[in-house]
């Protein structure tokens, strides 16, 4: 009777280490999951790491979200953003790096905080002394209803976005610029003076800035003359002509493109160029 014995306990403990196991390893959806929020932006980028409570159909501003108490700005942890360049934040210039996310909601105005602070998730951990930045902004009432808080970028340009913090029928904006002229003008100086030169990129932001544009119709034919068959930049000589008061060359260009493209199957560039001409 005793091996069988100690063969049954044996299979017992083993039973109920299994079953303590399951159960300490059970995954359930968290009720305010996380998301990251990664948004290339000017030369480099800025990302977000929050979590995302849902209404439920509860009162959220003024209500589970009070007014003028410090909000991490989502829940669980805190809420992070990290910037991957020095920009300028509501209208204050900000260093590279990462920073605390925290928000004052108030009924006509929120106050928006980045803090070296990485840890604040409630109002007592919150010091004022370790602001960086602090930025007065006017809500914005959404027609529609949001149900877990998002944080994400609209009108997303070379240098200036707009973050937005969202939830029920509240949005909160700010805005991002960021210096890019200088940088990018210093890297094409550069580049021109190498071996193999930019012309195509060189081409597209004298045109897209509005500057010399006889100037980016020397480096297009150039970018040209090294790629005859790339509708793309055929493509772009035909709008720097256009935008150069140059109607009959941007439709013959145009045109050029339009064949090229046809021969790449591309019927987007086809399109693009048809409206070029349409546009004359």
């Amino acid at each position: 009777m005793k091996p069988l014995f100690r063969y049954l306990s044996a299979g017992c403990s083993l039973l109920l280490c299994a079953q303590l196991s399951f159960a300490q390893g059970v995954k359930m959806p968290a009720p305010s999951p996380g998301q990251t929020i990664h948004q290339d932006f000017a030369l480099s980028f800025v990302e977000v790491n929050y979590s995302r409570p849902a209404a439920k159909g509860r009162t959220i501003m003024g209500d589970l979200v009070p007014y003028d108490k410090v909000w991490r700005t989502g829940a669980n942890g805190a809420t992070v953003i990290t910037f991957g360049e020095d920009i300028n934040f509501g209208g204050t210039a900000v260093k590279a790096g990462k920073y605390g996310l925290l928000t004052i909601p108030g009924k006509s105005e929120w106050t928006v905080i980045l803090t070296k602070s990485l840890d604040v998730t409630s109002p007592a951990a919150y010091k004022p002394e370790n602001d960086v930045v602090r930025v007065k902004v006017k809500p914005v009432a959404l027609p529609f209803s949001i149900e877990n808080f998002m944080i994400g970028f609209d009108d997303v340009k070379p240098s200036s976005a707009n973050l937005m913090l969202m939830w029920e029928k509240t949005m909160i904006p700010v805005k991002l610029t960021a210096e890019v002229d200088d940088k990018i003008m210093a890297q094409l100086e550069t580049a021109m003076k190498g071996d193999k030169k930019p012309y195509f990129q060189a081409a597209t932001y004298y045109y897209e800035t509005n500057r010399d544009l006889k100037q980016a119709l020397t480096w297009v034919d150039a970018a040209i003359q090294e790629n005859a068959s790339a509708f793309w930049i055929v493509t772009l000589k035909a709008r720097i002509q256009a935008k150069s008061g140059d109607k009959k060359g941007a439709k013959a260009t145009a045109e050029k493109a339009i064949e090229l493209a046809k021969t790449a199957k591309n019927d987007d560039y086809v399109v693009i160029n048809q409206k070029i001409i349409a546009s004359l």
